[in-house]
């Protein structure tokens, strides 16, 4: 398998991590990393091994695949750019600032026979991955997303930085449109929403509640999703995964014992995981799992919630 010329824009908090697993994977030569910061950039380019830019545009034309772990801001510019040239995008989430922009992306990728792949990391989840069999037509699902204060992420509201990240795996289970949107939520340390609570309920009848908080005093992400044959635990923070079904047996007249499953998984890099789903979709011409189409319905959804909140 040829390698694939891959860099990195944007070497931050995120963005270093991703330079990470390029450098190492068997299927990518990273070439380059960026970073608006020279001193950023080339920091990470001499942990390994590449060449140190300021400016992604000396790269336009010359690569196979970028991770884009800028600003949101700066998502459809630096992406679009890429797209005009021959390159396939993973872009951190959110996808864009804006539904019209994710659009223009899809668009151009479409065009140009081009892959899009988004940064919702949860979905390679060791615990998410192995419900393939398991999901049927979830009912009720209820999530808490709860982190503490971190001032890396506060040019978004906490629907766009956090709770995005479980409006994708709802949807993407759920499969249904939205019916029904009921949000409220507050500032605490930031500008803008800190800690919210959703309920979206869905043309099926399918209802999802959904907690984000990044002012709790700790750290819990974990989503309970309930079905006519199954109660379903997924604890992405400690890759646990927990189902309860009823059993063949009566415990009391009229109601059945449960019988549960317990699985933990303890060697999971789901960025890693991410990156190669990204490279092999792009060797093999297979599907993108968190599709370009994925971002944008994530991305729609969380503006609609952020808007009932009055905020950006």
């Amino acid at each position: 398998m040829s390698k694939l010329k891959t860099a990195v824009i944007g070497v931050g908090y995120l963005g270093k991590f991703h330079a990470e697993k390029y450098a190492t994977l068997e299927q990518s030569d990273l070439i380059a990393v960026v970073d608006a910061d020279a001193g950023t950039a080339k920091e990470i380019a001499d942990k390994f091994g590449c060449q140190a830019l300021t400016d992604y545009h000396e790269l336009l034309g010359k690569v196979d695949a970028v991770s884009i772990a800028a600003p949101t801001t700066l998502h459809h510019q630096i992406a679009r750019d890429f797209l005009e040239h021959d390159t396939h995008v993973l872009i951190e989430k959110p996808i864009t600032v804006t539904v019209d922009q994710a659009d223009d992306l899809i668009e151009l990728a479409i065009t140009n026979d081009l892959m899009i792949q988004v940064g919702h990391l949860e979905r390679f989840n060791a615990a998410l991955m192995d419900l393939s069999g398991v999901l049927r037509k979830p009912t009720f699902i209820e999530s808490h997303r709860l982190a503490p204060f971190n001032p890396r992420a506060t040019d978004v509201n906490v629907v766009l930085d956090l709770m995005i990240h479980d409006i994708d795996i709802i949807l993407d289970i759920v499969k249904s449109d939205i019916r029904e949107i009921r949000a409220s939520g507050t500032p605490v340390l930031t500008n803008s929403t800190d800690i919210a609570n959703v309920r979206l309920e869905f043309e099926n009848g399918c209802v999802a509640n959904v907690t984000a908080s990044r002012v709790s005093a700790k750290t819990e992400r974990k989503m309970r999703i309930f079905q006519d044959d199954a109660y379903i635990a997924v604890d992405f923070h400690n890759r646990a995964l927990d189902i309860y079904r009823k059993g063949d047996k009566e415990m009391h007249p009229g109601i059945p014992e449960i019988v549960s499953e317990k699985s933990t998984y303890e060697n999971s890099d789901a960025l890693k995981l991410e990156i190669i789903a990204f490279l092999d979709s792009i060797h093999h011409g297979t599907p993108i799992l968190v599709s370009g189409e994925d971002g944008r319905r994530a991305l729609d959804a969380a503006i609609r919630i952020s808007a009932m909140l009055k905020d950006k």
